[in-house]
């Protein structure tokens, strides 16, 4: 049973890794993170210390207390070294916070490359380039920027270090991953997405380690490797395997010329149905929001919502729509006689860490003793009331409003308000559906990802967005609140990851005669 040496590029908090290095077949972890490379420093920290306890937890089999109470916020500073001095330098040595292309970050790649080739039975590259430039919503605000050309971007251009490091490392396998957005984009009249395949198809080419390209394909519940030539034949849906998210993303898997014969005759169940935001959330404790350039209080927050709901019924009542003006008054009461909300909570749920569901298994981790990241952030009182029209309006609709749905003295003041750009603005994650896709816009506002609960009238908390990734509770995403929604809306599902994960290992390994070779002297890269 071979271990590969993962060597993960542009890892963000890590997802990616995190569903490789977190899968088990036969007792046996077939991957191992040899290298992580995150340029952005809070991402770099979080990668750091999930590296520290991976190890810790292969060592003792148990998250270290230290950890257990800086996560329920009974410390705010770890010296991690005082620790276990030895895994956190492992730790050190495998999250490496380098940005990738600059000629410092190639040499310290190239050495940790051969160390890894030199440590394992093989090697997989996994990653993909930061997808700001090739974002649909990226690229728009490109185009607005004075003097903005694409073909001087460098963003567009670094999948090439991926590639470099490719033809370098030459793995039994690759897997990049990357927005949707990246099949349309262009450079000087070239589509990125024909440069990406022509350039992978090149690699290797006349000394015997070339890939053969494929696609994750799901018929009938099974998850196969297949050859694909059109290129939407790489999108995969991460609601397709369980992922409460409608995360629509472009996955190439590569396998190595020596191994190529192999993949594809083995597949994966995916019998997992499709999650919703309710059953990934909803048993997490309830909290409300604050208000911004108000006092906030509790005693505030009930009577600003108490008062939007009055006024929002009786605007329903005038216009005859009995449905909505009923829910207003529900939401009315039940905030006016329910209990005090408050904006954070570490709580565990009732039966936290006994769930039969095999997402909330993954998710929830028995040795916490308390949640965290589970705060929300201030709104406007304006935006208060336009978030509780949303959610009542998507409770009785089952749809998220549109900017037309909203009641003209709810309009913001915005000049595309009106215009039909936008016209979701504000918009409710669905609890009986898969959330959108968590992006890291959530950092800037929460008008994208308003709570199914009207009763609460908040945007979604860190914690919540990282359970709708598939993040596990135990995953502690470091730097300001900001940062934090950033490193989750880039992240990739570990979720969706372990899964890939195990099809590519299955793929690899289906028949032991075919098995990895251990690394002869021919096999290493050029110096």
């Amino acid at each position: 049973m071979p271990t590969f040496g993962v060597v993960d590029l542009f890892a963000g908090p890590g997802g990616l890794g995190e569903g490789f290095a977190s899968l088990v077949e036969d007792d046996h972890a077939p991957f191992r993170i040899g290298i992580s490379v995150e340029k952005e420093a809070s991402a770099h920290r979080t990668l750091t210390l999930r590296a520290f306890l991976r190890a810790y937890m292969a060592r003792h089999g148990t998250l270290p207390n230290e950890f257990i109470d800086l996560h329920a916020g009974k410390a705010s500073v770890v010296d991690w070294a005082g620790v276990d001095a030895t895994l956190w330098e492992h730790a050190r040595q495998e999250a490496r916070c380098l940005e990738l292309g600059a000629a410092t970050a190639t040499d310290a790649l190239d050495a940790a490359i051969s160390n890894v080739r030199e440590m394992f039975d093989d090697t997989i590259l996994i990653g993909g380039p930061p997808c700001q430039a090739y974002s649909l919503i990226g690229r728009v605000r490109s185009r607005g920027t004075p003097g903005y050309m694409p073909e001087r971007d460098k963003r567009h251009y670094l999948f090439r270090e991926y590639i470099r490091v490719l033809d370098r490392l030459r793995p039994a396998a690759f897997v990049m991953e990357n927005v949707k957005g990246m099949l349309s984009s262009t450079v000087e009249s070239r589509l990125i997405f024909e440069m990406l395949m022509e350039d992978l198809a090149s690699i290797g080419t006349g000394r015997g380690h070339e890939y053969k390209l494929h696609a994750v394909r799901l018929v009938d519940g099974v998850a196969r490797l297949a050859s694909e030539s059109e290129p939407r034949g790489f999108v995969v849906r991460t609601e397709d395997f369980g992922v409460p998210q409608r995360r629509h993303r472009v996955i190439i898997i590569g396998i190595r010329s020596d191994l190529a014969p192999i993949a594809g005759r083995s597949g994966i169940e995916v019998g997992h149905p499709q999650r919703s935001v309710d059953d990934t959330i909803r048993g997490l404790p309830r909290l409300r929001s604050g208000i911004t350039r108000r006092y906030d209080n509790e005693m505030t927050w009930r009577e600003e919502v108490i008062t939007a709901s009055r006024m929002l019924e009786d605007f329903h009542a005038c216009k005859g729509d009995s449905k909505l003006a009923q829910e207003f008054q529900a939401v009315r009461r039940c905030v006016a006689e329910g209990p005090i909300l408050t904006r954070s909570a570490t709580a565990l749920p009732a039966d936290y860490g006994n769930s039969t569901d095999h997402l909330l298994r993954w998710l929830e981790r028995p040795e916490l003793k308390a949640l965290a990241q589970h705060e929300t952030r201030g709104h406007m009182p304006s935006d208060l009331r336009r978030y509780l029209f949303a959610s009542v309006f998507a409770k009785a609709r089952g749809y998220s409003p549109a900017a037309e749905d909203f009641p003209l003295a709810l309009s913001p003041d915005h000049r595309n308000w009106h215009s039909g750009h936008f016209r979701d603005r504000f918009r409710v994650q669905l609890g009986q559906e898969s959330a959108t896709t968590v992006t890291s816009h959530i950092s800037k506002d929460g008008h994208y990802f308003i709570h199914p609960d009207p009763t609460q009238c908040r945007s979604l908390t860190v914690r919540e967005a990282a359970r709708l990734q598939t993040f596990p509770d135990d995953y502690l995403f470091l730097g300001n609140r900001t940062q934090q929604y950033v490193q989750v809306g880039n992240a990739v599902p570990p979720w969706l990851a372990r899964q890939i994960a195990r099809l590519l290992y299955r793929s690899l390994t289906c028949t032991n005669s075919q098995l990895p070779p251990k690394k002869r002297e021919s096999d290493k890269p050029p110096s």
